[in-house]
This record gives C-alpha cells, structure tokens and sequence, in this order.
C-alpha cells in the first residue's frame, strides 16, 4: 500500500501522501505568487507532512481508523520534523550559503510548526526550539522518508533547482531593506509563508474530506457588479426631496472625492470626514473603484468593537443587494483547547472539522474588528495566522483607527508598513479624530497628501451640528444626580442619550431612570450578544423616529458606527476622541438647531483597571481647563483638529512607555521579541556570554514567546453562546451537524449570539453551574436563567429571558 496522508471518514478512502504533498505545493503557490513568495511557500506545502512517508505512521493512522473507541496513544507520531530537518541537512549543516541558510530557518519554521504555532528560533531561557526540532532530535525512519520523498515527489536536481527559486524570492525580499530592518521582514515572511501553508493544508484536507475540487475565486467580476450597484444607489440619492440640502450637498461632493482619490496607487492614505458624513458611503466608493482600478482581491472593514459590526455589513449589503460574498467575522466561536492537532492528523475527529470549517477569509468582502486584525499577525494559534495570507493585495478601510489600543500601536504601525510595501495592500485610516500614528518611534509610514477630504476645515465647520457643554470641569456628578440632570433636560427636548465608562455605573443608571418611569428607558451593554442589542437598537430607532421621549443609557459601544440621532447626548469625562464620538450621536445629521452635548464627570466610575480612558480623562480634562481660561485656546472649539492633535500627541507622549506592548514578566516588550536586530538581541548576547559561541542562526525572533504573550484586550475574554432566540438552537445543531460546510455556517450564525466574558465572570459562571460545556470543551453554552432581557448576562442568575422568548 502506498504511504497515507488521510483517510476520509465517509467512504474511507485513502489520500495518499504524493497527492496531498503535491496538491498542498500547488495551493501554497497559488497563495505566494500574487506576492512573490511562490518557491517560498511550494517549499513548505512540498515538505509540511514529509514525515508520513513512514511505516510508524501508516499503521498509527489504520490503527485510528480501525478501532476508533481505542485510538493508538497521543505522542506516539512526529510527522511535522522531517520537513524541516531535510531543509536543514541541506541547506544549514555545512558550507552554508547565506540567503539558503535563511531559507530553511524561514521555510523549516513554517514546516515544524504547522500544527501549531511558530517556534522560537532562541527562547528567553537561551534555547533554540527550532534547532531543538531539526537539528538534534532523532528520526528512525528518516533516511528512508528522505528516499521516498526524492523517489516519489521530486528528484534531487529538481529539488535544488526549486530551492534556488526560492532563494532568489528571499533575496528579492530583503533587498531593499538596511541590515537592521531583515529581522523585522524576514519575520514578517516567515509568517507568510506559515499561513499560506496552514490554508493550503487545511483547504486541501477539508476538500479531500468533502470529496470536491479547488475552485479559484474570481473578484474582478463580482467587484463590477458591486460597482455599478453602488452608482444606482448614489444616483437614486439625487432625486430625494433633501438632496439639495448643504449637508448632503457636501457629502456628495466627499463622496466623489474619493472615488477620484481611487486612482492614486497603492498606499496608506487617510479619511478624515466628520462623523455623520456619510464615510461608509464614500469608502465603499473608493475601496471598489481602487479594486478595479489596481486589481485588489479583496475588501476588508477593520472596525474597533464587535458590537458595530452587524450595522455596517447591513448598510453595505443593503447597496450592494448581496448576502453570500460579505462576510462578518467578530470573534473565533470556539477556541483552541489544545491547539497541537498534529497527533490527531490523518482521521477526520469533529474537533478537526470544526478547525477546517472555512474561516480563512477569502470572501470578497469582510467585516472584521481590530482584536482580530491584530491577533493574525500576533496571537497564538495557527487559526488566526492562517488569515494573514488574504490581507495582500487588498484594500482595508480602518474605521474608527484611533481605537488601536495604546499597546499595540507599534505593533499595529509595523503590521501596516509590512502590508503596503510588500504586499501590495493599500490601507485607509478612517475617522473624524485622526491619531498621531506618525508621531511615535515605530511611525506609520503614511503617505504625503494622504488625506482624500480637501478643504477639511471648512468640511469640519460645515458639519458643526452641535456644542460642547462643560459640566465636568467644576463639578462631579453621582448617578442619582446625574439622573436628575437627564430628567430635567427632557422638559425640553425629547431623547438623550447617555454614555458612561464602566457597565457597572450604567446600569445602576439605567435602574434609577427605570425607577422613575418618566419615559421609556434602555440600556445597551458588551454583557448583551449582538442579536439582542441590535433589536434594541432598532427599538430606541422607532421611538425616535416616532417623535417620543426616550432615554437610552449605554457604554461607549454606542459611539463608533452606530447611525442613531439624539436630541442631546450627555458623555462622561473620557479622551477626546470619544467626545467626539459621542458628539456625533447628536443631531446626527443636522436636522434640528445647534443642539447640546454635556461633558460631565461621574464621581462613580472606578478607572484604576482602565488605564487608557483614564489617561484620556486626565488630558481631556486638562483641554477643558485651558478653554475655561481662554475660549481661544485648542482652536476655540474642543472638537477641532488643533485639540484633537494635542490630545493623541499628549496621550501617545504620556504612555510612550507602554507603545511596543511590553512584557513585564519578561523585562521586554514584543518588538524586542520579534523584531530587534541580532546585534542589539539580548538573548543573543546572553546565549554567547553563556556558550562562548555565537548563535548557529540567522534568524533570531521569539516568535512562539511572543504569542503566548500576545492578547490585544488585557483581560482575557471567553466567547460564550446564549439561549437569546435563535441561540438555544444554535448549540443543537453544532453538536448534531457533521458536515463541514453546515458547520462554517453554524459558526458564523453563531458569532451573533455569544458574548465574551472576562475570566473572573467565567469563573463565576463556572463555579454556580450556570454553563454547560460541549464538543470536548470547546464551546461554552450560557444556561437560560443566567441571561436577561435587560442586561444580558446576568452574573446574579436572575435572568427573565422566558418574558422575552414568550
């Protein structure tokens, strides 16, 4: 019998190792040409399962698929070494050739590691896993996988002829960079090379399993389609009876800005309209005429928090009339237990099915947030990374960017140089409170003249709809006071919004107003899934749209995308960006007079876990004081651009320390880990003071430590599904389905009835029995009583959801 990569489940039929080897080469190529890494990326889907061209793993995998209730032990087969260790011997033992040598650390990395996640080519205890792996642990069959490999796959002529193509891309990648900078690129490569690798392999077994073929996806088309949707939609507009009104006159006019910016070539540009300027319009615009224009493969909104996500993605389904090619990814519904699959390769388990369910974003259009953005570069895990490969050659729109946690920025700055200069990705920073990204030591390399809005001054008076009213500056307010406050101002107009720091104070809020019964009240939390928010924002629209009195209290969720309209907003003291956001809440879309945002100061709010809002506090603060002495000052209006560049000037000054992402219990921070240069690499340094010889390696990156490390939001969160709706049923089908497509379905449907829970909540839940735990604990189902209508999870199990379903 020939040697067996997998054996699939329905019919048992077997996929020999020269087809998957063979086929996942050809996929992996496909993925690297469009960014020249094709030889790269062929190499690691050439060798990633060299390993089972041996006896022990034949009779391990017939032996899993003959007695399935007593499968051989866990650790007993190492398939995923002998790629590397080939690669290795080659290439790195001896007579090293620089950019070869390169070539199996880059290539052999992505090959070891390919059930799981990068290894550390040094670690911070000064080993080498990746020599660890390659160079010093023994193989049996080795000589005779090798014999198989050059017999079956590629003869050795072949073989160094295909080595030195990828060579010449590694050459050709480095280049143009200075010595100091090839740490950083080749880790960026490295990374490429892993996800075009982890989807090849992962596509190629999920379509052997379903027995169907590769399809190319083809955009070019689908993007025309798009295009001309999205002109009848901007033409219909013109026959509206307020088309001619100054403010939809100027949205027009930015509109069709952008559509002529979409010309410019590939690169980091900024789009800076007002809030209610109609920016999801106007990006859309540029994003699908620069598609066209440049051949890009993809779109892709990054947006700050999950819970905007639903109404963007409806806007734009709604233009372009299509469901099925947008797709909308909040969170990963199940995360890794154990994220080393390599021992359970071979045989189809329902954990393996839920890992090749197609999440790797190849969708012409994607929704997305930013924790997700960065965790395909940073975090653990081989899901995540197996994205990174669809980023090149796109065009990805960063609404609300000044929301990139502080940590992250260089990280986050690094992230978007890599992808505009070696990955043909044009990127737009798009928001009404430009950050100062380039103002920090890992700049953002924006390009000159990126800002696609001209005359934006006269743009940011024009849309003036509201006032900033200082009530923060000599007085605080509790939340029964600030529930006077709000009464008192709807003796006037008709619906406020108020937006707090912290869950805890809004829904005390929330219950006092409620108490009062006055007018009807809401309440929007992170603690609801986003099906159950977004019905009551729907609500809180009909009573708007209505003319009633209604009060809605929330956290800052509410600020970013969410097209609503008060009559007043009153904001608690955070930075200045979110006064902005808020602001923008208000006579949205300057239907009414001048109309009032309060700035108040809630003595309530406890910020010593939030470090970043209340650094935002102090300095907004600070604005206002200076404004209360001179009027003049900051421009003469808190919402400017000369205020808004002195709060993220001073925001980023005053947390420089915390801009790299550091690592405390490390004593350094993750651009060290991944990214210094080996001359300043302490590790490095400290392996030769140790050893007395330098480090046999090229490359030096941390890159497994790193991930571990890596979390975008400082309290770890855990995705939780909930019994609102349809989210009971949800878990019922998960656990039955068995296909893999129904169940890429099911996790997508999933993402809108789950709520991410901090771990102490989990712990809560946990320990009162509230959860229940499925497919091997991977997914955490919430029970009924523990979620309530009015405030989502309910950690005190007093939930009413029976009221709601009824």
């Amino acid at each position: 019998m020939d040697y067996i990569a997998h054996i699939r489940q329905s019919d048992g039929k077997v996929q020999t190792v020269m087809e998957h080897l063979t086929e996942v080469k050809e996929l992996a190529e496909q993925y690297g040409k469009r960014i020249g890494i094709k030889h790269l990326a062929g190499l690691a889907g050439l060798l990633h399962d060299l390993g089972k061209y041996t006896d022990e793993f034949k009779e391990y995998i017939l032996e899993a698929v003959n007695n399935p209730d007593s499968p051989p032990k866990r650790g007993s087969v190492d398939h995923s070494t002998a790629g590397g260790k080939l690669l290795y011997d080659l290439l790195h033992k001896t007579n090293i050739e620089r950019l070869k040598g390169m070539v199996a650390e880059v290539v052999g990395n992505a090959v070891i590691s390919h059930h799981a996640y990068l290894h550390d080519f040094i670690t911070p205890e000064l080993e080498s896993k990746y020599l660890n792996r390659v160079r010093d642990k023994d193989l049996p069959e080795f000589p005779n996988t090798v014999q198989c490999f050059f017999q079956t796959i590629i003869n050795k002529s072949d073989f160094s002829e295909y080595v030195e193509k990828a060579s010449k891309e590694l050459e050709s990648f480095i280049a143009n960079e200075p010595p100091e900078d090839s740490e950083k690129q080749l880790m960026f490569l490295t990374k490429l090379v892993f996800s075009a690798l982890i989807d090849a392999d992962r596509t190629n077994t999920r379509l052997f399993e379903e027995d169907k073929q590769h399809e190319l996806t083809e955009n070019q088309s689908i993007f025309h389609q798009y295009y001309n949707r999205l002109q009848a939609k901007i033409h219909s507009f013109k026959s509206h009876p307020s088309a001619e009104t100054p403010i939809n006159r100027l949205r027009t006019e930015m509109s069709e800005q952008c559509e002529a910016f979409a010309s410019r070539p590939t690169g980091v540009f900024t789009l800076s309209i007002p809030t209610g300027g109609g920016k999801t319009l106007a990006s859309l615009r540029y994003a699908l005429k620069h598609a066209l224009i440049q051949g890009k493969k993809r779109i892709i909104y990054v947006v700050p928090y999950t819970t905007i996500i639903e109404q963007n993605a409806a806007e734009v389904r709604d233009i372009l009339q299509d469901d099925e090619n947008i797709l909308e990814h909040h969170s990963n519904i199940i995360e890794d237990v154990d994220d080393n699959d390599e021992l359970q390769d071979g045989f189809v388990t329902k954990q393996q099915k839920l890992k090749l369910a197609k999440d790797n974003w190849d969708s012409p259009i994607i929704f997305t947030t930013m924790v997700q953005f960065l965790n395909v570069f940073y975090a653990k895990g081989s899901r995540n990374i197996r994205r990174l490969h669809n980023l090149s050659e796109s065009v990805i729109i960063f609404d609300e960017v000044q929301k990139v946690p502080v940590k992250c920025v260089s990280l986050f700055n690094q992230a978007l140089n890599f992808l505009k200069s070696y990955c043909q990705t044009s990127i737009v920073l798009c928001t009404a409170t430009q950050p100062a990204l380039n103002f920090v030591d890992h700049k953002l390399d924006i390009d000159a003249d990126a800002e696609m809005i001209e005359k934006l001054d006269h743009v940011v008076e024009a849309f003036k709809r509201v006032e900033i009213v200082d009530e923060a500056t000599d007085k605080a307010m509790d939340s029964e006071e600030l529930s006077e406050f709000v009464t008192s101002k709807l003796e006037e107009i008709q619906s406020v919004l108020i937006i707090l720091n912290t869950k805890k104070v809004a829904k005390d809020l929330y219950q006092q107003l409620e108490e009062i019964g006055q007018v009807p009240v809401y309440h929007l939390s992170t603690s609801m899934c986003a099906a159950h928010r977004n019905e009551i924002l729907e609500e809180v629209k009909t009573q708007l749209a209505e003319g009633n009195q209604v009060i809605c209290v929330s956290t800052q969720l509410i600020e970013a995308g969410v097209d609503i309209s008060f009559d007043c907003v009153v904001r608690s003291l955070a930075g200045l960006d979110s006064i902005a956001q808020a602001a923008g809440r208000c006579n949205r879309h300057g239907e009414k007079d001048l109309r009032q945002v309060y700035v108040i100061d809630h003595k309530e709010e406890n910020l010593s876990k939030l470090e970043e809002i209340k650094k935002g506090k102090e300095i907004t603060g600070k604005i206002l004081i200076d404004m209360k002495k001179d009027p003049r000052k900051h421009g003469g209006n808190l919402l400017s651009r000369q205020a808004m560049e002195f709060y993220f000037k001073n925001f980023y000054a005053d947390l420089s320390n915390d801009l790299n992402y550091s690592i405390k219990q490390l004593r350094t921070d993750m651009t060290n880990l991944l990214m210094a240069p080996r001359a300043e690499n302490e590790y490095v340094h400290a392996y030769q003071s140790k050893t007395g010889k330098g480090l046999p390696l090229f490359i030096t990156g941390s890159y497994q430590t790193a991930a571990e490390h890596f979390q975008v939001i400082d309290n770890v969160t855990t995705p939780v599904l909930v019994p609102y709706k349809e989210g009971e049923n949800i878990i019922a089908e998960l656990n039955g389905t068995e296909r893999i497509d129904d169940l890429t379905k099911l996790l997508r449907k999933a993402q809108h009835y789950s709520v991410n829970l901090y771990s102490h909540e989990l712990r809560k839940l946990s320990n009162e029995k509230a959860l229940e735990i499925h497919l091997e604990g991977t997914i955490y189902e919430l029970k009924e009583s523990w979620y309530s209508e009015k405030y989502g999870v309910d950690l005190e199990g007093e939930g009413e959801l029976q009221l709601l379903i009824n």
